[in-house]
């Protein structure tokens, strides 16, 4: 379940839409040009797309407990969704972005948009070859993260073969998050840290 507002949701499907142009067999490159769409399964794609995921939860120190959640396919693409179940509070947004930020520029992905909406600010990127990936904060403190693939032939789509950390909620409805830790969900700011996140992001 995606816990951000209307507008913010509409906003986010914008940005995933212009990053990846799917059913028409097509994505773009990083200069703006159409290329083929890729010569692997829906089965590969969504493995390479659960990769990401898992590196990416595998930046955050101290590690942060989330779950698996809905898959989504079209007629040749699908995105992957992985939701945060520790609470980011307000005052460590800035960090679990900055990491998140950090760790897909040393990945090699393109950061292409950045929204600094101060409830629900989101960042956007994309893979070599097409992957679009996204963390946005929702409601409560909740982080979702999404991967969308470029075309790629059909196939079946198998359930993620990592299994969440913490408590699955892959099969039914994911709540607000509910997981505390003494780093991520506390009220005060990361001592020493200058400036904010949004204000060092990509203008």
């Amino acid at each position: 379940m995606r816990r951000t507002s209307s507008a913010t949701r509409t906003a986010l499907m914008a940005v995933l839409a212009g990053m990846v142009l799917s059913g028409c067999g097509v994505f773009q490159n990083e200069r703006g040009q159409e290329a083929a769409g890729m010569d692997i399964t829906m089965k590969e794609a969504a493995e390479k797309a659960d990769a990401m995921l898992d590196s990416t939860m595998a930046a955050f120190v101290p590690e942060v407990e989330w779950t698996n959640d809905l898959t989504t396919a079209g007629d040749c693409d699908l995105i992957r969704y992985r939701t945060v179940m520790t609470i980011i509070s307000e005052q460590r947004r800035g960090n679990f972005l900055g990491v998140t930020e950090r760790f897909w520029k040393k990945s090699g992905y393109e950061i292409v948009s950045v929204n600094k909406d101060k409830d629900h600010p989101a960042i956007f990127a994309r893979s070599g070859d097409g992957f679009a990936i996204s963390v946005t904060i929702g409601d409560k403190g909740q982080a979702f993260f999404e991967v969308a693939t470029p075309c790629v032939k059909k196939s079946e789509v198998p359930d993620p073969a990592v299994r969440a950390k913490g408590q699955d909620y892959s099969h039914g409805d994911v709540p607000y998050p509910n997981v505390r830790s003494r780093f991520w969900s506390t009220d005060s700011p990361v001592p020493g840290a200058a400036g904010s996140w949004t204000s060092r992001s990509a203008r």
